[in-house]
């Protein structure tokens, strides 16, 4: 990393930042102000006698403080000054972790604030053996860049290059991503290049970081193609490798690519998969790119020959919306045009249930077929932060349908061919809610944030069940109920949960990925749903879904043999049989 402040091996400090809006800046180091010499349209000074822990911010137009848009550290949030700090400082153990192939991701998403009662990234750590139990490969962390205050799922960041003070900094990343490699995990990290948050946000004062050609439902949209575009996509990708090389994060989820506009010839996302991929190489590590996107296009994910983006997969939502939508009979906002059992069934076998078909909730017809893309490009959930916290008001799944029902819908996804994911809690049915919750310092702010979310989610809110995001108690309603895990119905969904992450990854016809080789027949009336998958090794398994009373039409031939069940009592449940050779 050029940019920023960088202890030298011969002492001091170099201070460089891209700055074309200004005509004068200095840096003040630890009181000490230094004129800072311009060359084209960077300023750099070399400070003699600054070191690893000294404070400094940039003093623009001989006024007004600012910290360091590529700052790795802000102890005092996001409007303090920033700290220097020596990358090559950690004393790292995991020099022989490679990474570890995509198709192998058990995703599990969790938010560092809530996932612990400490909210730190060092406590998730205590954590790890129950993941490992479970039967986790990778860990993704909801965004941590600093954002205001001490509370906020973190797509308020404005300071992109620093773990949140609160978190515990740089070193308690640090000493997360290396424990998680020491157990086996992959980290994958949530980064947002689709806008900054308001408070904070002082990057339009260095340069031309946004643009009024675009708008996003967040704010204004980050210039990835008008003037002077190349220093704010130099920002971004260095922003993407420098988690990949100081961190050593193993993946990075791109937070919804759709408000990302850039219609240049060479799209950011392109160039950032493409050095991305390079370093992981030149590193002799496995690294993967992974898109949230709303656009329904297999572009996103097919070779740049074929016009493509080259990410690596892309988050499946529909597979989400059929499946809720069919076990809920919601139609509200999004879930609008959904709930029928062969749209489980196109979701399961084919991936975008909306491929060019009109779609009622957007009055348009919307998408492309996902049809011939393989499993491991699509990460398909039941749940995740913002279907929890958005679709039911912060109430999870388990909480709202039956746990019979429930528990058809935790074998459907890891029956399924795509990578899937877990959010936190929802394998022992947590009855905690995710709430959606901020901690801005400005009070018109705060009051501008509190009445918009209650105008934006209105479609899903009934009376009284609106949480205010700047309450501290809806953050504190939102943390994991551990106490939960060893109670009744819990510890049985725990146990299911276990039993099919197990069985997915002995059984190669559950963890090939393989969508060509899998058979999905339903019955609309009947409510049931029958999912053959097999292998060319001759793995095959059968999963039999009857979301009412079993049915005649379910019974499998005497060939197959039982490996699970996820209720021994009559009524909905789901079936998994095996062949003497899957095992």
């Amino acid at each position: 990393m050029i940019y920023g402040a960088t202890p030298l091996a011969e002492g001091g400090v170099r201070v460089r930042v891209w700055a074309p809006k200004l005509e004068t800046l200095a840096v003040k180091v630890s009181g000490t102000i230094f004129p800072m010499t311009s060359s084209g349209e960077d300023f750099e000074v070399y400070v003699p006698d600054a070191r690893p822990g000294d404070l400094y911010s940039f003093v623009l137009d001989g006024e007004r403080e600012r910290p360091d848009p590529m700052s790795r550290f802000q102890p005092q949030g996001v409007h303090g000054p920033s700290e220097i700090v020596d990358p090559d400082s950690f004393a790292w153990t995991d020099s022989s972790w490679k990474g570890i192939p995509l198709a192998s991701f058990i995703i599990y998403e969790l938010h560092t604030g809530a996932f612990t009662p400490e909210g730190t990234l060092e406590a998730i750590i205590s954590k790890l053996p129950h993941l490992q139990e479970l039967g986790i490969t990778a860990i993704e962390l909801m965004p941590v860049a600093e954002f205001p205050g001490n509370r906020n799922w973190g797509y308020d960041g404005v300071d992109l290059y620093a773990p949140h003070s609160a978190y515990g900094g740089p070193v308690g990343l640090k000493k997360l991503v290396d424990a998680c490699h020491r157990e086996g995990f992959a980290v994958v990290l949530d980064v947002v290049y689709n806008h900054l948050g308001p408070e904070g946000n002082y990057l339009a004062e260095f340069g031309p970081y946004f643009t009024d050609r675009y708008r996003t439902p967040w704010g204004s949209a980050i210039n990835y193609d008008g003037p002077g575009s190349d220093g704010v996509r130099r920002f971004v990708i260095d922003n993407a490798l420098y988690w990949l090389t100081e961190y050593h994060i193993d993946a990075l989820r791109l937070d919804a690519i759709h408000g990302i506009f850039d219609f240049s010839a060479r799209h950011i996302l392109a160039d950032l998969a493409e050095r991305f991929h390079d370093e992981a190489e030149r590193l002799g590590r496995q690294a993967w790119v992974i898109a949230e996107s709303d656009l329904n296009d297999v572009r996103v994910i097919q070779p740049r020959q074929a016009g493509g983006l080259q990410l690596d997969a892309q988050w499946l939502d529909e597979f989400h919306h059929s499946l809720v939508g069919f076990l809920t009979g919601t139609e509200r906002g999004f879930l609008a045009g959904f709930g029928r059992l062969q749209d489980v069934r196109k979701a399961i076998i084919e991936g975008f249930v909306y491929d060019g078909i009109y779609s009622s909730h957007r009055g348009r017809r919307f998408g492309n077929s996902s049809r011939d893309q393989p499993g491991e490009r699509f990460v398909a959930f039941i749940q995740n932060h913002d279907q929890v916290a958005n679709t039911f008001q912060g109430s999870r799944l388990s909480e709202i349908v039956s746990i019979e029902q429930y528990k058809i819908a935790v074998a459907l996804l890891f029956f399924s061919p795509y990578l899937p994911l877990l959010f936190m809690g929802e394998e022992f049915a947590d009855r905690s809610p995710f709430l959606y919750f901020t901690s801005h310092g400005d009070p018109e702010l705060a009051h501008a944030v509190s009445e918009g979310r209650r105008k934006e989610f209105a479609d899903f809110a009934t009376a009284g069940e609106f949480h205010d995001p700047q309450s501290a108690k809806t953050f504190e309603d939102s943390k994991i109920a551990w106490s939960l895990i060893q109670q009744s119905p819990h510890a049985d969904v725990l146990r299911l949960y276990r039993d099919l992450i197990a069985l997915r990854k002995r059984t190669p016809c559950l963890s090939n990925c393989r969508k060509d080789l899998l058979r999905v027949d339903f019955s609309e009336n009947g409510r049931w749903l029958k999912l053959e998958r097999s292998d060319p090794g001759g793995s095959r398994a059968l999963l039999v879904c009857n979301f009412s009373e079993p049915s005649p039409e379910t019974v499998p031939p005497a060939d197959w043999h039982l490996a699970l069940q996820t209720s021994s009592v009559p009524g909905p449940r789901a079936d998994l049989y095996l062949t003497k050779t899957s095992y």
